[in-house]
């Protein structure tokens, strides 16, 4: 079929490889426009516009879909469908309504949990043991449509968010791809979510990302593998007379107790609210990520030391 591809970060772009390697014709790839980043602050393009040059594709990067003029080049393309992965920019109706079969959004959750811009993030924070890709018929709500095929996969007790981004993008490709199949076929069937089942994943705030060594070890310890790799939890420690921010990117629960936030050996295992956790991977301020036991040789904290 005729596809327009929306999409903008890493976990889009199995989706947009897996469409034409499936045989579809990908009209035009809509993506955000590139950014400044890194220490030059140089602009860089998204991983989806970058695939799609590799391949040969029409690449549109406008701010917003707000225009007419916008809406007409959309509507212009004649697709049959659109497929839409974590594109980051509103789409309006004119914009729903201009393909003939209209777009599908491969959503990185087992909806209607887990609506909204976070939902790899907030389910492993939230402890959930499971997790999965929804292909959803794209509508005005925020995630609200009927969804039209579901994947679910494990999330097992130390798996960090990045692993798990890792895990669904594939998943929902090939969920797609097997969706379009259907939808080409006139098979596809969508079922409207239970809106009573709903539970949101707002953007990640900065204010979240600092360790809070008075929560249950368990809480902690989600709290870390959720935020890893990106944007990271993190907590300081006293260095040469200075506060230095260090994140800690893997961990696993422990045993011990003592006051929060203490550590309580040299295997760097922190005393929580109730319990505690060992700290698998940090990562200073500059330095690349290393083990908990690497990181202790080169700073040297004696157990007892409080963190924070």
């Amino acid at each position: 079929m005729r596809i327009v591809f929306m999409g903008t970060p890493d976990f889009a772009v199995p989706a947009l490889h897996a469409l034409l390697k499936a045989g579809h014709e990908i009209v035009a790839v809509y993506t955000q426009p590139p950014r400044a980043a890194g220490r030059g602050m140089a602009l860089r393009k998204s991983p989806v516009h970058e695939a799609a040059e590799a391949a040969g594709i029409e690449v549109r990067t406008p701010e917003k879909l707000k225009s007419k003029e916008e809406q007409a080049r959309f509507s212009a393309l004649q697709a049959a469908a659109g497929v839409v992965v974590a594109y980051g920019i509103i789409l309006p109706k004119p914009v729903l309504d201009g393909t003939r079969l209209g777009l599908f959004n491969i959503h990185a959750s087992l909806l209607p949990r887990w609506r909204g811009a976070a939902p790899i993030n907030r389910a492993v924070m939230a402890g959930d043991r499971e997790s999965g890709v929804s292909i959803m018929r794209v509508t005005e709500g925020l995630d609200a449509g009927p969804v039209c095929a579901v994947e679910s996969i494990e999330i097992g007790p130390d798996m960090t968010a990045g692993a798990l981004h890792d895990a669904l993008a594939p998943l929902g490709a090939e969920l797609m791809v097997k969706a379009l199949a259907k939808l080409e076929a006139g098979t596809l069937a969508c079922i409207d979510q239970h809106d009573e089942a709903t539970t949101y994943a707002p953007k990640l705030d900065n204010k979240e990302t600092r360790i809070n060594w008075r929560l249950l070890a368990r809480d902690v310890h989600d709290r870390i593998r959720g935020l890893s790799p990106y944007p990271g939890a993190w907590f300081e420690i006293e260095m040469n007379g200075k506060r230095e921010r260090v994140k800690a990117l893997g961990s696993e629960l422990a045993q011990g107790e003592s006051a929060p936030g203490t550590l309580l050996d040299d295997r760097l295992t922190v005393a929580c609210g109730e319990g505690a956790v060992r700290l698998t991977k940090v990562q200073r301020a500059g330095k690349t990520p290393v083990s908990g036991e690497a990181f202790l040789r080169g700073v040297h904290l004696a157990p007892g030391t409080v963190l924070d």
